[in-house]
Formats: C-alpha cells, sequence, structure tokens
C-alpha cells in the first residue's frame, strides 16, 4: 500500500496535530526507535520503550487517530521528523522496530549492521523466535537513507516483526497496547533483543 504521505512536512500540514505524538529519550549512544508506533503498527511502541530501558536512548512517532492511523506511516527512508533526525545524529548505532503484516510467527531481521543483525539473530533464536533473512526488498532496510542505517555508524538493524508474533506479546493488541497486558513471550523477545545489543 502507498503512502499517503512522502515526508513529515507533508504529513504535518494535513494532519492534526493531536493526531500523532512524537516522543524522544536520550540515555545512550543506541538508539531505538519506532517510527510507525501506536496506532500506526501496534506493539512497536511498547517493543521499543521495553528494549530502550534506562540505558539506550528511544525515539517514537506514534498515531493517535481514532481510526485511519495507517495514513500516518512515512517509509523509512523517507521520515524526516525533526526531533529523529536530531536523535539519529546524536546516535552510534540505530535498531529499528517495525510491524510486518502477515499473520504468522516470524521476526525478520535487515539493516546494514552485519555483526549486530548476527548478533541479534542468534539470541533471538536461542530465546525461541522464528527469525528470518528478509525476501522482500521492502523489508530489507539496506539502503543507507533508511532510518536505521542514519546513525552516525551508517549501519543498524531493521527488526519488522509479524502481526501474528505482536498479538502473541499482548493479552490484546490494541492500536495503543496496555504494557501491563504484556505476555511472557514480549518479555523473552525483549530480553532477547537487548542481549544483542549489549554482547
Amino acid at each position: 500500500m502507498a503512502d499517503k504521505y512522502r515526508s513529515f512536512p507533508e504529513l504535518a500540514a494535513a494532519e492534526t496535530q493531536g493526531g500523532y505524538e512524537v516522543r524522544t529519550r536520550y540515555s545512550g549512544a543506541t538508539l531505538i526507535l519506532a517510527p510507525h508506533g501506536g496506532g500506526i503498527e501496534p506493539g512497536t511502541s511498547e517493543l521499543a520503550e521495553a528494549i530502550a530501558g534506562d540505558d539506550h536512548s528511544l525515539y517514537l512517532f506514534e498515531g493517535m487517530k481514532e481510526r485511519n492511523n495507517r495514513d500516518l506511516h512515512i517509509t523509512s527512508t523517507n521520515f524526516d521528523e525533526r526531533e529523529c533526525m536530531t536523535a539519529l545524529h546524536r546516535s552510534d548505532r540505530v535498531v529499528a522496530i517495525h510491524g510486518e503484516d502477515s499473520e504468522t510467527d516470524i521476526v525478520f531481521i535487515g539493516g546494514r549492521d552485519a555483526e549486530l543483525k548476527a548478533r541479534t539473530a542468534t539470541e533471538l533464536r536461542a530465546a525461541g523466535f522464528n527469525v528470518q533473512g528478509v525476501d522482500r526488498p521492502h523489508l530489507a532496510g539496506e539502503a543507507p537513507g533508511n532510518i536505521c542505517n542514519r546513525g552516525r555508524s551508517g549501519a543498524g538493524v531493521q527488526l519488522e516483526i509479524a502481526a501474528g508474533l505482536r498479538a502473541s506479546f499482548f493479552r490484546h493488541l490494541s492500536p495503543r497496547s496496555e504494557r501491563e497486558h504484556e505476555t511472557e513471550a514480549f518479555r523473552r523477545f525483549v530480553d532477547a533483543v537487548r542481549a544483542g545489543i549489549a554482547t
């Protein structure tokens, strides 16, 4: 599905400000971000926030509309919200959390940081998750302009988490899932990604 907006300024000119929210926190040289959080790709905000914890920086762009949050999706190579650009310039490496649409239990891993990608995949598989290489170019996260590769190192990791797997992370997956409704699978996933970053 094609994006409605080609850039953040285009989105901001058309959408009411209460329809989205930007949250940024600086805590370290690794940035965990969810550019399609809230109701855009449900569950990704909660995952990014938990993975960031207290020791990694965090950026969230969240859809807050009652409906049609998908309109707020800006593809990763075009994402240019101002606070996000500042966070990227302050970060050595980036891990981007996305939602993929299929009802499978797969997490697709991409990005240009081969070492971090391999460590994260190893930790996720050890925790029992079905990790696959990317079979579609638009999920590969290998373009230099992809948001995951725009930190200071020029290389990052992109996790595309299938809708079926995200649904298993909450007792009820919704546009604004409640953190207290997280499942044991959510915590295993978060711990595995954090271990990959820390190794």
